[in-house]
């Protein structure tokens, strides 16, 4: 799930960022590399998992499921929550500087 979810994640921001300049501007690329880094991670990861296991990789049980699932969804906030970090501190657009007035 990890992974699954990972990917997807890769993917929504990617096209996000290749489609949109506004996107470009507010330096999505950055979260592009951090997806795509735990994309490559995970498959890493899966590909152990299954030389270790064989077959029983692709049956897991539904706590695994599950735990993996949160596991993913956590990695994707903490991305979203770094990023937004860089955008207050760099302030790309100047929203910030423009609130002090």
């Amino acid at each position: 799930m990890t992974l699954l979810i990972s990917l997807i994640a890769s993917v929504i921001v990617t096209l996000i960022w290749y489609l949109s300049e506004k996107a470009r501007t507010l330096k999505t690329g950055m979260l592009c590399y951090m997806y795509w880094g735990a994309s490559i991670m995970w498959s890493v990861d899966a590909a152990v998992e299954y030389l270790r296991n064989g077959a029983d990789y692709f049956s897991p049980d539904i706590t695994d499921m599950i735990n993996d699932a949160f596991l993913g969804l956590s990695a994707i906030t903490l991305g979203l929550v770094i990023w937004v970090i860089r955008l207050l501190i760099t302030d790309p657009v100047a929203v910030v500087k423009r609130s002090d007035k």
